[in-house]
């Protein structure tokens, strides 16, 4: 009997004075991506989240309450009881490379992106609605209207900054979506006072940056990340074929872009043929002998969690390597990344850059290459993902990573 009851005590032990519940993020969690919405409904509360770095796959510990467990066991969330500050002075031991990101408010949300349906979805919204983290849409009426400040992070839809609406003529320009979509664009060009598409989106891009400058987060995928740096770089310069805006291209454009006021990128050169399907040349996807999604993937970086924990918080994860997907923009050219651009994950094959950050003026940015984590090659008119067939993909992990980045308390630099 005594046995038995020294097992019983052993088994409780536990929960015993447990008063948080840690939200594993390893193998064991059987819904990473909804874990993350659940960590966003707890900061709307307004209840304390600590991020524990590189701790089973960077776990969260939350408040013990109630209505928030009735909330895990709702979205299928996997958690444990805990001793929070035990947990807490654990990672903060200066023997292993972990430590605490007290998570302080649910950030402002907002996409990038248009009305007009377009025969592709895009990652992030995907990501942001499986996880039912809330977000407004904007577009181009609200970034010029000032609207960018209210927001704490913002996700670039797959735009064309360039205005060559994707590189899609040479496939697309007969198609009634590339018809629609030129047309309006052209339409709220006019409608702002602006010559052309390429001016408008200038200026929407201009306006961007200078929201990260100001201390906004920026996050941008596929094209919306090289396009981006194309638009600034070509200002006062034309890139656009004729047969996609009417007039010609600036002679020499390639020699003559200014990398001064670009996030990421520099050195790199546009693509001006209208039939080429790339913008410049910042993409460097695999060649074709190794596009294989039995073999293809990317390498995250291991940072100091103590030392750097912006990066580190950027990679979290269940895994040290992620499967690759292609893109429009798959990945980034390495000599093409800017200095003090941190490269958070390459390919050990061909050694592309496929995730980075850098911080701008107060703000950060970081950009994603490829379309959709979990689906290799995503062609124009292809289904949706269904998330709930991939709930521990760790490549859209990264995605929510960064929507809770605007949510960790500024802390002076640990000694």
């Amino acid at each position: 009997m005594r046995t038995a009851l020294a097992a019983l005590a052993l088994l409780l032990a536990p929960a015993v004075g447990a008063q948080d519940l840690l939200i594993p993020m390893d193998e064991v969690q059987a819904d990473h991506l909804r874990a993350y919405g659940a960590v966003y409904v707890a900061l709307d509360r307004g209840l304390d989240v600590d991020w524990l770095l590189n701790v089973r796959g960077g776990s969260f510990v939350v408040p013990a309450q109630a209505d928030l467990q009735t909330e895990l066991r709702s979205r299928g969330v996997t958690f444990e009881p805990v001793d929070g500050a035990q947990a807490m002075a654990d990672a903060e031991s200066p023997a292993s490379n972990t430590s605490v990101v007290r998570l302080e408010k649910a950030p402002t949300i907002a996409v990038y992106a248009p009305d007009q349906t377009l025969p592709w979805d895009d990652a992030v919204l995907l990501a942001l609605t499986y996880a039912e983290v809330p977000y407004e849409q904007i577009y181009d009426a609200d970034v010029l209207a000032g609207r960018l400040s209210e927001f704490d992070w913002v996700h670039l839809h797959h735009e064309d900054f360039s205005g060559q609406y994707g590189k899609f003529y040479a496939a697309y320009s007969g198609t009634a979506w590339y018809q629609q979509q030129q047309q309006e664009a052209e339409a709220s060009a006019r409608a702002f006072g602006y010559p052309k598409v390429s001016a408008l989106k200038l200026a929407v891009a201009q306006a961007i940056r200078q929201y990260v400058v100001d201390g906004g987060f920026l996050f941008a995928m596929c094209s919306g990340a090289d396009t981006f740096d194309l638009a600034l770089a070509a200002e006062g310069l034309d890139v656009v074929p004729a047969q996609i805006d009417g007039d010609g291209q600036t002679p020499g454009v390639r020699d003559l872009l200014d990398f001064s006021g670009t996030l990421a990128f520099e050195d790199f050169r546009p693509e001006l043929n209208v039939m080429e399907y790339e913008h410049a040349d910042i993409d460097a996807p695999p060649p074709p002998s190794l596009r294989n999604p039995l073999t293809d993937y990317f390498t995250l970086f291991e940072f100091s969690a103590r030392w750097d924990p912006v990066p580190t918080m950027l990679t979290q994860n269940h895994v040290a390597s992620v499967r690759g997907f292609m893109g429009q923009t798959t990945a980034f050219r390495a000599d093409a990344v800017k200095p003090g651009v941190v490269v958070l994950a390459k390919s050990p094959t061909t050694g592309s850059v496929r995730y980075l950050y850098g911080p701008a003026g107060q703000g950060f940015f970081a950009f994603y290459g490829g379309h959709d984590p979990e689906d290799y090659q995503h062609f124009v008119g292809d289904p949706p993902t269904d998330l709930s067939l991939h709930r521990n993909s760790p490549g859209y992990r990264l995605i929510l990573n960064n929507v809770l980045f605007p949510a960790a308390k500024k802390q002076p630099q640990k000694t």
